[in-house]
């Protein structure tokens, strides 16, 4: 073995063992610590020069500033009880049926996906609907669910509904009526398939009757503000996507200035609310995008990118279909965020077809709602389902995960691809 295949084979090693760590993440370290530690061996090791790395990292700033925008929004309506509000409000407009429960908070979990994006799905609405089950005294397992699965499956209704999205498409992310056209048949059929696979596995669990007289606790002005920004920064981000601009600058733009009018409303310094922010997303996107840039100095990227084409040039229907089922397996593999930067990586050189682009990034948004560990989302949910003292194994997961998945996962690939 030359040494340009030994390289080669360390890089991948390096790549795979990072991507491992993410994903179980040994003895208890976070995710990013295991994104950060692979990007510096590739470095240390002379495997990857600094300067590309850095040029990699860079690649991710609009994805920064779009998380950035999103966490500092969601933890607001957090702080201030805006969806324990809501979640509250919903037990109550349940009236004593724990279906039309299950029904309503995934009605919510659809709003704050589209609009808020899916990890604050996974972090923040989770915790208020466990406090809704409580107070309704109803198990909360088949909620808590709801609200991992529908991060998932409603995440490309918009741009903004999922940070892979940025992932996938990169700077040539289509402007927002394209994307509609595109997504929306797609979005309904998963959306629809995943409830309604969810709502036949715990049809024991929702019968009965829960409590009808759930307490609502009264929404202060913190929480008042916190749903007036958002309600002013989602049109906006709408427009700006409507326009082909980035997302990255507008979204922070209106978290930032939703935190400091709320801040100032409430005349408190803002060091409390940045604490609480899950700052260890951003060191792990930016190190998955460095370990992604190694991969392609090895050309495992362009070999696939040489085989999208190909593919595409024997039939774009079939290329299309095999993109979005194999990358929808594969994320549960290695987690969603690396496998939409490969795919960036392979189909924009491939000048990959509207289809089959549509199809990787179903892929990547929907694959996983079949294991804990397809998305960072998903493991975000599990992380929040710990705190509130309840469990899913892996294994329940699974389970769940294999019935509801694959039928929603075709039918918005046939979707997509029939409109093609």
């Amino acid at each position: 073995m030359d040494g340009i295949s030994i390289a080669h084979a360390a890089t991948w090693g390096i790549v795979a063992c990072s991507a491992g760590g993410v994903v179980l993440r040994p003895w208890g370290l976070p995710e990013a610590v295991w994104a950060i530690a692979g990007a510096a061996a590739l470095v240390f090791s002379a495997l990857l020069p600094w300067q590309d790395a850095l040029a990699a990292t860079a690649k991710g700033t609009d994805v920064y500033l779009f998380l950035t925008g999103m966490m500092l929004l969601a933890d607001l309506a957090r702080r201030e009880g805006l969806f324990e509000w809501v979640a509250t409000h919903a037990a109550k407009a349940a009236r004593g049926s724990p279906a039309r429960l299950f029904g309503l908070v995934y009605l919510a979990g659809i709003a704050v996906t589209v609009l808020l994006s899916n990890d604050a799905t996974a972090v923040v609405l989770t915790p208020a609907v466990y406090a809704a089950a409580k107070a309704a005294k109803a198990k909360p397992l088949p909620y808590l669910i709801v609200c991992a699965f529908i991060a998932n499956a409603a995440s490309f209704v918009l741009p903004i509904s999922n940070p892979a999205n940025l992932v996938v498409y990169g700077h040539q992310m289509p402007a927002l009526w394209p994307w509609l056209k595109q997504f929306a048949l797609p979005s309904v059929l998963a959306i629809a398939a995943t409830y309604a696979g969810l709502r036949w596995f715990f049809r024991r669990e929702l019968q009965g009757e829960i409590n009808a007289h759930a307490p609502a606790p009264p929404l202060s002005s913190g929480g008042r503000y916190a749903a007036y920004g958002i309600a002013a920064a989602v049109p906006a981000l709408i427009l700006a996507s409507a326009f082909g601009f980035d997302l990255g600058a507008p979204t922070f733009a209106a978290g930032a200035a939703t935190a400091i009018f709320v801040l100032a409303e409430k005349r408190e310094a803002p060091w409390h609310l940045l604490k609480e922010i899950s700052w260890g997303v951003l060191p792990l996107v930016a190190g998955l995008f460095v370990l992604v840039e190694g991969l392609d100095s090895t050309g495992a990227v362009p070999a696939l990118a040489a085989l999208l084409r190909w593919g595409a040039e024997q039939s774009a229907t079939a290329t299309a279909w095999t993109s979005g089922l194999g990358l929808a397996f594969a994320v549960n593999l290695m987690n969603n965020l690396p496998a939409g930067l490969i795919a960036q990586s392979a189909a924009i050189p491939a000048h990959a077809s509207d289809s089959v682009m549509g199809a990787l990034l179903i892929g990547v948004d929907l694959g996983p709602n079949l294991s804990v560990t397809g998305s960072l989302a998903t493991i975000l949910w599990l992380i929040a389902l710990r705190r509130e003292g309840e469990h899913c194994s892996t294994a329940e997961f699974l389970k769940i995960g294999a019935i509801v998945m694959p039928p929603a996962l075709v039918l918005a690939l046939g979707a997509l691809i029939l409109a093609a």
